[in-house]
Protein backbone atom coordinates (compact mmCIF):
# COMPACT_ATOMS: atom_id res chain seq x y z
CA UNK A 1 0.00 0.00 0.00
CA UNK A 2 1.63 3.15 -1.25
CA UNK A 3 2.00 6.04 1.15
CA UNK A 4 2.18 9.91 -0.49
CA UNK A 5 3.53 12.02 2.49
CA UNK A 6 1.79 15.46 1.42
CA UNK A 7 3.92 18.02 2.89
CA UNK A 8 1.26 21.69 3.55
CA UNK A 9 3.51 24.67 2.38
CA UNK A 10 1.28 27.60 3.76
CA UNK A 11 0.32 30.41 6.29
CA UNK A 12 2.88 33.53 6.63
CA UNK A 13 4.47 33.00 10.01
CA UNK A 14 3.84 35.99 10.96
CA UNK A 15 5.14 35.69 14.66
CA UNK A 16 8.65 34.96 13.01
CA UNK A 17 8.74 38.04 11.12
CA UNK A 18 11.45 39.94 10.00
CA UNK A 19 12.92 36.93 8.99
CA UNK A 20 9.76 35.04 8.37
CA UNK A 21 8.15 37.25 5.18
CA UNK A 22 4.96 36.51 2.75
CA UNK A 23 7.59 35.26 -0.14
CA UNK A 24 9.87 34.02 2.64
CA UNK A 25 7.40 32.37 4.89
CA UNK A 26 8.19 30.25 7.87
CA UNK A 27 9.58 27.01 6.01
CA UNK A 28 12.04 27.61 4.48
CA UNK A 29 13.45 29.40 7.47
CA UNK A 30 17.44 28.15 7.89
CA UNK A 31 17.78 26.19 11.42
CA UNK A 32 21.55 25.86 12.46
CA UNK A 33 22.12 22.71 10.94
CA UNK A 34 21.72 24.89 7.53
CA UNK A 35 18.59 22.86 6.66
CA UNK A 36 14.81 24.58 6.38
CA UNK A 37 12.02 23.34 8.07
CA UNK A 38 10.21 22.66 4.97
CA UNK A 39 13.59 20.37 3.70
CA UNK A 40 13.33 18.63 7.59
CA UNK A 41 9.53 18.36 6.65
CA UNK A 42 10.79 16.20 3.28
CA UNK A 43 13.22 14.55 4.64
CA UNK A 44 11.29 13.44 7.65
CA UNK A 45 8.83 11.71 4.67
CA UNK A 46 10.92 10.82 2.04
CA UNK A 47 12.44 8.54 4.04
CA UNK A 48 9.54 6.23 5.57
CA UNK A 49 9.46 2.88 4.24
CA UNK A 50 6.78 2.51 0.69
CA UNK A 51 6.67 6.22 -0.20
CA UNK A 52 5.48 6.87 -3.83
CA UNK A 53 6.35 10.04 -4.19
CA UNK A 54 5.77 13.51 -1.80
CA UNK A 55 3.21 15.92 -2.94
CA UNK A 56 3.28 19.48 -1.92
CA UNK A 57 0.42 22.09 -1.41
CA UNK A 58 1.90 25.18 -1.87
CA UNK A 59 1.37 28.67 -3.12
CA UNK A 60 1.86 28.63 -7.11
CA UNK A 61 4.59 31.79 -5.93
CA UNK A 62 6.88 29.58 -3.98
CA UNK A 63 7.05 26.81 -6.56
CA UNK A 64 10.16 27.69 -7.90
CA UNK A 65 11.78 28.37 -4.47
CA UNK A 66 10.41 24.84 -3.21
CA UNK A 67 11.94 22.73 -5.89
CA UNK A 68 15.21 24.40 -5.66
CA UNK A 69 15.04 23.47 -1.55
CA UNK A 70 14.11 19.90 -2.07
CA UNK A 71 16.89 19.81 -4.94
CA UNK A 72 19.46 20.26 -2.00
CA UNK A 73 18.62 17.12 -0.10
CA UNK A 74 16.24 14.85 -2.26
CA UNK A 75 19.59 12.48 -2.70
CA UNK A 76 17.79 9.71 -3.65
CA UNK A 77 15.78 11.25 -6.31
CA UNK A 78 11.99 10.49 -4.76
CA UNK A 79 9.51 11.36 -7.19
CA UNK A 80 7.64 15.11 -6.07
CA UNK A 81 4.46 16.69 -6.89
CA UNK A 82 3.01 19.82 -6.32
CA UNK A 83 -0.76 21.38 -6.21
CA UNK A 84 -0.32 25.26 -6.71
CA UNK A 85 -2.76 27.37 -5.13
CA UNK A 86 -3.28 31.06 -6.53
CA UNK A 87 -4.42 31.55 -2.89
CA UNK A 88 -5.10 30.30 0.83
CA UNK A 89 -8.04 28.42 1.49
CA UNK A 90 -6.88 26.64 4.42
CA UNK A 91 -6.32 23.37 5.50
CA UNK A 92 -10.07 21.48 4.16
CA UNK A 93 -9.84 22.84 0.79
CA UNK A 94 -5.67 21.69 0.43
CA UNK A 95 -6.27 18.07 1.97
CA UNK A 96 -9.48 17.51 -0.42
CA UNK A 97 -7.80 18.67 -3.54
CA UNK A 98 -4.29 16.33 -2.54
CA UNK A 99 -6.92 13.57 -1.79
CA UNK A 100 -8.23 13.95 -5.21
CA UNK A 101 -5.20 14.18 -6.50
CA UNK A 102 -3.85 10.85 -4.98
CA UNK A 103 -6.81 8.78 -5.40
CA UNK A 104 -6.48 9.73 -8.95
CA UNK A 105 -2.70 8.77 -9.33
CA UNK A 106 -2.69 6.00 -6.85
CA UNK A 107 -6.07 4.81 -6.19
CA UNK A 108 -8.22 5.17 -3.22
CA UNK A 109 -6.87 2.63 -1.12
CA UNK A 110 -3.13 5.00 -1.57
CA UNK A 111 -2.44 6.70 2.34
CA UNK A 112 -1.68 9.78 2.73
CA UNK A 113 0.64 11.70 5.53
CA UNK A 114 -0.26 14.94 5.87
CA UNK A 115 2.54 16.97 7.63
CA UNK A 116 2.97 20.74 7.65
CA UNK A 117 6.02 22.20 6.61
CA UNK A 118 6.97 24.50 9.26
CA UNK A 119 7.13 21.63 12.42
CA UNK A 120 10.11 19.97 13.73
CA UNK A 121 10.68 16.48 15.08
CA UNK A 122 13.67 15.70 16.35
CA UNK A 123 13.10 12.13 16.73
CA UNK A 124 12.97 10.22 13.27
CA UNK A 125 12.45 6.73 15.01
CA UNK A 126 9.70 7.62 17.05
CA UNK A 127 8.04 9.07 14.27
CA UNK A 128 8.56 6.05 12.11
CA UNK A 129 6.95 4.25 14.82
CA UNK A 130 4.19 6.79 15.19
CA UNK A 131 3.19 6.73 11.12
CA UNK A 132 3.65 2.77 11.18
CA UNK A 133 0.58 2.41 13.49
CA UNK A 134 -1.00 5.10 12.10
CA UNK A 135 -0.88 3.57 8.87
CA UNK A 136 -2.59 0.22 9.97
CA UNK A 137 -5.36 2.42 11.81
CA UNK A 138 -5.20 4.18 8.11
CA UNK A 139 -5.78 1.33 6.39
CA UNK A 140 -8.85 -0.26 9.11
CA UNK A 141 -11.10 3.38 7.53
CA UNK A 142 -10.27 5.46 9.78
CA UNK A 143 -8.95 9.36 9.92
CA UNK A 144 -6.14 9.51 12.02
CA UNK A 145 -4.60 12.68 13.97
CA UNK A 146 -1.28 12.38 15.76
CA UNK A 147 -1.65 13.46 19.39
CA UNK A 148 1.80 14.65 21.19
CA UNK A 149 2.25 13.64 24.62
CA UNK A 150 2.74 17.07 26.75
CA UNK A 151 5.14 17.96 29.15
CA UNK A 152 3.93 20.79 30.30
CA UNK A 153 0.27 22.92 30.95
CA UNK A 154 0.55 25.10 26.91
CA UNK A 155 -1.38 27.35 26.10
CA UNK A 156 -0.37 27.85 22.08
CA UNK A 157 -1.85 24.44 21.31
CA UNK A 158 -5.27 22.83 20.68
CA UNK A 159 -5.81 19.63 23.27
CA UNK A 160 -7.38 15.94 21.91
CA UNK A 161 -8.72 13.75 24.75
CA UNK A 162 -8.44 10.52 23.75
CA UNK A 163 -9.17 7.14 25.38
CA UNK A 164 -6.25 4.54 24.04
CA UNK A 165 -6.84 5.24 20.35
CA UNK A 166 -10.27 7.01 20.66
CA UNK A 167 -10.64 10.36 20.45
CA UNK A 168 -13.51 11.50 22.89
CA UNK A 169 -13.08 15.39 22.17
CA UNK A 170 -11.24 17.98 20.44
CA UNK A 171 -10.65 21.30 22.54
CA UNK A 172 -9.62 24.58 21.33
CA UNK A 173 -6.63 26.00 22.73
CA UNK A 174 -7.09 26.56 26.67
CA UNK A 175 -6.59 29.11 29.28
CA UNK A 176 -3.48 27.88 31.48
CA UNK A 177 -5.55 26.88 34.37
CA UNK A 178 -7.46 24.28 32.08
CA UNK A 179 -4.55 23.44 30.74
CA UNK A 180 -2.96 22.41 33.70
CA UNK A 181 -6.35 20.48 34.43
CA UNK A 182 -6.01 18.97 31.44
CA UNK A 183 -2.27 18.07 32.03
CA UNK A 184 -3.15 16.13 35.46
CA UNK A 185 -5.64 13.81 33.75
CA UNK A 186 -3.23 12.48 31.28
CA UNK A 187 -6.05 11.47 29.08
CA UNK A 188 -5.39 15.07 27.14
CA UNK A 189 -2.32 15.49 24.43
CA UNK A 190 -1.29 18.27 22.24
CA UNK A 191 -2.67 18.65 18.87
CA UNK A 192 -0.15 18.21 16.13
CA UNK A 193 -1.81 19.12 12.74
CA UNK A 194 -0.69 16.30 11.27
CA UNK A 195 -2.86 13.72 9.62
CA UNK A 196 -2.93 9.88 8.29
CA UNK A 197 -5.65 8.11 6.14
CA UNK A 198 -6.61 6.78 2.76
CA UNK A 199 -7.50 9.12 0.13
CA UNK A 200 -10.96 7.20 -0.15
CA UNK A 201 -11.54 6.93 3.37
CA UNK A 202 -10.92 11.29 3.66
CA UNK A 203 -13.60 11.57 0.39
CA UNK A 204 -16.17 9.56 1.62
CA UNK A 205 -16.15 11.43 4.86
CA UNK A 206 -16.06 15.14 3.57
CA UNK A 207 -19.06 13.93 1.17
CA UNK A 208 -20.82 13.87 4.92
CA UNK A 209 -19.43 16.37 6.83
CA UNK A 210 -18.77 19.43 4.29
CA UNK A 211 -19.94 18.02 1.10
CA UNK A 212 -19.94 21.61 -0.44
CA UNK A 213 -16.38 21.93 0.67
CA UNK A 214 -15.43 19.27 -1.32
CA UNK A 215 -17.64 19.31 -4.39
CA UNK A 216 -16.47 22.94 -4.74
CA UNK A 217 -12.83 21.31 -5.22
CA UNK A 218 -13.42 18.98 -7.31
CA UNK A 219 -14.81 20.92 -9.59
CA UNK A 220 -12.55 23.68 -9.51
CA UNK A 221 -9.24 20.61 -10.20
CA UNK A 222 -11.58 20.06 -13.09
CA UNK A 223 -10.79 23.18 -14.24
CA UNK A 224 -7.50 23.34 -13.52
CA UNK A 225 -4.21 22.97 -15.81
CA UNK A 226 -1.87 19.96 -15.10
CA UNK A 227 1.38 18.88 -16.25
CA UNK A 228 3.35 15.77 -15.54
CA UNK A 229 6.96 14.55 -16.53
CA UNK A 230 9.68 11.72 -15.30
CA UNK A 231 9.32 12.15 -11.71
CA UNK A 232 7.46 15.16 -11.13
CA UNK A 233 3.49 16.25 -11.89
CA UNK A 234 2.13 19.57 -10.85
CA UNK A 235 -1.48 20.66 -10.46
CA UNK A 236 -2.58 24.58 -10.57
CA UNK A 237 -5.50 24.80 -9.17
CA UNK A 238 -8.08 27.60 -11.30
CA UNK A 239 -8.47 30.79 -9.41
CA UNK A 240 -11.65 31.90 -10.45
CA UNK A 241 -13.20 28.57 -9.24
CA UNK A 242 -11.13 27.96 -5.92
CA UNK A 243 -12.10 31.55 -4.74
CA UNK A 244 -15.82 29.72 -4.18
CA UNK A 245 -14.15 27.27 -2.15
CA UNK A 246 -15.14 27.92 1.59
CA UNK A 247 -12.62 28.62 3.93
CA UNK A 248 -12.05 25.96 6.49
CA UNK A 249 -10.00 24.16 8.37
CA UNK A 250 -9.72 20.32 8.22
CA UNK A 251 -9.73 19.92 12.52
CA UNK A 252 -14.03 21.11 11.96
CA UNK A 253 -14.70 20.49 8.82
CA UNK A 254 -13.84 16.82 9.28
CA UNK A 255 -11.98 15.60 12.47
CA UNK A 256 -14.51 17.55 14.92
CA UNK A 257 -17.17 15.86 12.97
CA UNK A 258 -16.40 12.73 12.05
CA UNK A 259 -17.73 9.39 14.03
CA UNK A 260 -14.20 7.51 12.09
CA UNK A 261 -11.53 9.32 14.02
CA UNK A 262 -8.17 8.28 15.64
CA UNK A 263 -5.39 9.13 17.56
CA UNK A 264 -1.50 7.93 17.59
CA UNK A 265 -0.34 9.29 20.95
CA UNK A 266 3.54 9.86 20.64
CA UNK A 267 6.56 11.45 22.08
CA UNK A 268 8.67 12.45 19.12
CA UNK A 269 10.42 15.81 20.04
CA UNK A 270 7.64 17.68 18.32
CA UNK A 271 7.39 21.54 18.05
CA UNK A 272 5.48 23.38 15.53
CA UNK A 273 8.04 26.67 16.44
CA UNK A 274 5.72 28.53 16.90
CA UNK A 275 7.53 32.04 17.83
CA UNK A 276 10.91 33.20 18.44
CA UNK A 277 10.94 31.93 22.14
CA UNK A 278 10.24 28.79 20.60
CA UNK A 279 13.00 28.93 17.90
CA UNK A 280 15.81 30.11 20.70
CA UNK A 281 14.79 27.38 22.92
CA UNK A 282 16.82 25.13 19.71
CA UNK A 283 20.09 27.14 20.70
CA UNK A 284 22.05 25.84 23.73
CA UNK A 285 22.16 28.96 26.48
CA UNK A 286 25.41 30.33 27.82
CA UNK A 287 26.12 30.95 31.82
CA UNK A 288 23.70 33.69 31.94
CA UNK A 289 20.61 31.89 29.98
CA UNK A 290 21.58 34.17 26.66
CA UNK A 291 21.49 32.16 23.22
CA UNK A 292 23.22 33.78 20.60
CA UNK A 293 23.08 32.94 16.85
CA UNK A 294 25.41 35.04 14.52
CA UNK A 295 27.61 37.56 16.34
CA UNK A 296 26.83 39.45 19.57
CA UNK A 297 28.96 41.28 22.29
CA UNK A 298 26.88 41.11 25.56
CA UNK A 299 27.38 42.54 29.23
CA UNK A 300 25.54 42.39 32.26
CA UNK A 301 22.51 40.45 29.69
CA UNK A 302 20.31 37.51 30.71
CA UNK A 303 17.91 35.47 29.42
CA UNK A 304 17.76 37.04 25.61
CA UNK A 305 17.93 35.06 22.59
CA UNK A 306 19.55 37.09 19.79
CA UNK A 307 20.43 36.57 16.26
CA UNK A 308 22.31 38.67 14.24
CA UNK A 309 24.23 36.76 11.40
CA UNK A 310 25.27 39.51 9.28
CA UNK A 311 26.86 42.12 11.54
CA UNK A 312 27.92 42.27 15.15
CA UNK A 313 24.76 42.96 17.79
CA UNK A 314 25.85 44.66 21.55
CA UNK A 315 23.62 44.55 24.70
CA UNK A 316 24.18 46.12 27.65
CA UNK A 317 22.39 46.00 30.92
CA UNK A 318 19.14 44.22 29.25
CA UNK A 319 17.27 40.64 30.27
CA UNK A 320 14.32 38.85 28.70
CA UNK A 321 14.63 40.44 25.69
CA UNK A 322 14.37 39.00 21.50
CA UNK A 323 16.57 40.38 19.24
CA UNK A 324 16.63 39.45 15.70
CA UNK A 325 18.51 41.86 12.84
CA UNK A 326 18.12 41.38 9.28
CA UNK A 327 19.95 43.41 6.65
CA UNK A 328 16.59 45.38 6.35
CA UNK A 329 14.17 45.41 9.65
CA UNK A 330 15.24 44.68 13.38
CA UNK A 331 13.11 43.70 16.16
CA UNK A 332 13.33 43.95 19.46
CA UNK A 333 10.48 41.94 22.22
CA UNK A 334 10.68 41.01 25.14
CA UNK A 335 10.03 37.35 25.38
CA UNK A 336 7.10 37.65 27.30
CA UNK A 337 5.74 39.24 24.23
CA UNK A 338 6.95 37.19 21.78
CA UNK A 339 3.46 35.63 20.38
CA UNK A 340 2.52 39.54 19.63
CA UNK A 341 5.12 40.03 16.77
CA UNK A 342 1.91 38.79 14.75
CA UNK A 343 0.98 42.50 15.19
CA UNK A 344 3.94 44.33 14.00
CA UNK A 345 3.53 41.76 11.08
CA UNK A 346 -0.35 42.52 10.50
CA UNK A 347 0.56 46.10 10.53
CA UNK A 348 2.85 46.51 7.87
CA UNK A 349 0.36 44.51 5.40
CA UNK A 350 -2.22 46.74 6.17
CA UNK A 351 -0.02 49.74 5.42
CA UNK A 352 1.52 48.17 2.36
CA UNK A 353 4.99 48.24 3.72
CA UNK A 354 7.50 46.00 1.64
CA UNK A 355 8.77 44.16 4.95
CA UNK A 356 5.99 42.50 5.40
CA UNK A 357 6.21 40.52 2.21
CA UNK A 358 9.94 40.58 0.72
CA UNK A 359 13.64 41.04 1.73
CA UNK A 360 16.12 42.93 0.17
CA UNK A 361 17.38 39.66 -1.16
CA UNK A 362 14.09 38.02 -3.45
CA UNK A 363 14.17 34.83 -4.62
CA UNK A 364 13.08 34.27 -8.55
CA UNK A 365 12.49 31.44 -10.74
CA UNK A 366 15.77 32.29 -12.07
CA UNK A 367 17.51 33.18 -9.14
CA UNK A 368 17.84 35.71 -6.93
CA UNK A 369 18.28 39.53 -6.81
CA UNK A 370 19.71 41.73 -4.13
CA UNK A 371 19.15 45.78 -3.51
CA UNK A 372 22.78 46.68 -2.22
CA UNK A 373 21.86 50.44 -2.29
CA UNK A 374 19.43 53.11 -4.02
CA UNK A 375 18.36 56.74 -3.64
CA UNK A 376 17.19 59.83 -5.73
CA UNK A 377 17.21 57.96 -9.11
CA UNK A 378 19.97 54.95 -8.53
CA UNK A 379 19.94 51.86 -7.10
CA UNK A 380 22.35 49.20 -7.38
CA UNK A 381 21.22 45.17 -7.13
CA UNK A 382 23.49 41.99 -6.82
CA UNK A 383 21.78 39.17 -9.78
CA UNK A 384 22.78 35.69 -9.34
CA UNK A 385 21.27 33.84 -12.49
CA UNK A 386 21.23 30.05 -11.72
CA UNK A 387 22.91 27.28 -15.19
CA UNK A 388 20.83 27.43 -17.58
CA UNK A 389 17.82 29.95 -16.34
CA UNK A 390 17.39 33.52 -17.96
CA UNK A 391 14.96 36.38 -17.24
CA UNK A 392 12.24 37.37 -19.46
CA UNK A 393 12.74 39.08 -22.68
CA UNK A 394 11.64 42.76 -21.20
CA UNK A 395 12.03 46.48 -21.51
CA UNK A 396 11.62 49.52 -19.07
CA UNK A 397 9.84 52.85 -20.13
CA UNK A 398 11.77 55.04 -17.30
CA UNK A 399 15.36 53.35 -16.50
CA UNK A 400 18.58 52.46 -17.80
CA UNK A 401 20.74 49.98 -16.65
CA UNK A 402 24.79 49.32 -16.71
CA UNK A 403 25.77 45.05 -16.22
CA UNK A 404 28.76 44.05 -14.78
CA UNK A 405 29.42 40.91 -14.45
CA UNK A 406 31.26 39.45 -11.52
CA UNK A 407 31.37 35.69 -11.99
CA UNK A 408 30.42 33.43 -14.46
CA UNK A 409 29.40 34.16 -18.13
CA UNK A 410 26.16 36.10 -19.50
CA UNK A 411 24.86 35.83 -22.98
CA UNK A 412 22.62 39.01 -23.57
CA UNK A 413 20.14 40.42 -25.66
CA UNK A 414 20.59 44.74 -25.87
CA UNK A 415 18.40 45.75 -28.43
CA UNK A 416 19.15 44.03 -31.94
CA UNK A 417 22.68 42.55 -30.77
CA UNK A 418 23.46 38.94 -28.52
CA UNK A 419 26.91 39.59 -26.93
CA UNK A 420 28.40 36.95 -24.64
CA UNK A 421 30.02 39.01 -21.61
CA UNK A 422 32.45 37.41 -19.07
CA UNK A 423 33.98 38.63 -15.52
CA UNK A 424 34.95 42.40 -15.62
CA UNK A 425 32.76 43.27 -18.88
CA UNK A 426 29.85 45.22 -18.88
CA UNK A 427 27.21 45.88 -21.27
CA UNK A 428 24.62 49.44 -20.98
CA UNK A 429 21.11 48.89 -21.52
CA UNK A 430 19.11 52.71 -22.53
CA UNK A 431 15.52 52.64 -21.75
CA UNK A 432 13.08 51.30 -23.79
CA UNK A 433 16.04 48.63 -25.05
CA UNK A 434 14.35 45.06 -25.24
CA UNK A 435 17.10 43.15 -23.48
CA UNK A 436 17.00 39.17 -21.80
CA UNK A 437 19.54 38.29 -19.68
CA UNK A 438 20.69 34.36 -19.86
CA UNK A 439 23.40 31.92 -17.68
CA UNK A 440 24.39 29.46 -20.56
CA UNK A 441 27.60 27.73 -18.48
CA UNK A 442 27.44 25.52 -15.88
CA UNK A 443 28.58 27.74 -12.32
CA UNK A 444 25.83 30.72 -11.24
CA UNK A 445 26.38 33.97 -12.85
CA UNK A 446 26.95 36.90 -10.50
CA UNK A 447 26.33 40.59 -11.93
CA UNK A 448 26.06 44.06 -10.55
CA UNK A 449 23.57 45.82 -11.74
CA UNK A 450 23.00 49.73 -11.65
CA UNK A 451 19.93 51.58 -12.52
CA UNK A 452 19.53 54.89 -13.49
CA UNK A 453 16.45 57.02 -14.43
CA UNK A 454 13.27 58.83 -13.04
CA UNK A 455 11.32 55.69 -11.98
CA UNK A 456 13.01 52.61 -10.54
CA UNK A 457 9.72 51.22 -9.07
CA UNK A 458 10.00 46.97 -9.96
CA UNK A 459 6.70 47.19 -12.01
CA UNK A 460 8.18 49.59 -14.63
CA UNK A 461 8.91 45.94 -16.92
CA UNK A 462 6.90 44.94 -19.68
CA UNK A 463 8.03 41.43 -20.70
CA UNK A 464 7.88 40.57 -23.92
CA UNK A 465 8.59 36.68 -23.70
CA UNK A 466 8.91 34.99 -20.11
CA UNK A 467 9.70 31.02 -19.95
CA UNK A 468 8.06 30.77 -16.39
CA UNK A 469 4.63 32.48 -18.01
CA UNK A 470 4.39 35.73 -16.06
CA UNK A 471 2.70 38.64 -17.07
Amino acid sequence: MYLIPTILCGGAGSRLWPVSRELHPKPFMRLTDGQSLLQKAFLRGAELPDVREVLTVTNRELLFKTEDEFREVNAAKTATSYILEPFGRNTAAAIAAASLRVADAHGSDAILLVLPADHLILDQTSFGEAVAKAKALASQGKLVTFGIQPDRPETGYGYIEADGDVVRRFVEKPSLEKAEEYLATGRFLWNSGMFCFSAGTMLQEMEKTCPEVLQAVRACVAESRSVAGKGFSQLELDADTFEKVREDSIDYAVMERSSSVAVVSCDIGWSDIGSWDALGDLTPADESGNRVVGQAMLRDSTNCYIQSPDRLAGAVGVENLIIIDTPDALLVAHRSRAQDVKHIYAKLKTEGHEAHKVHRTVHRPWGTYTVLEEGARFKIKRIVVKPGASLSLQLHHHRSEHWVVVNGAAKVVNGEEEIFLVANQSTYIPAGHKHRLENPGVVDLVMIEVQSGEYLGEDDIVRLEDRYGRK
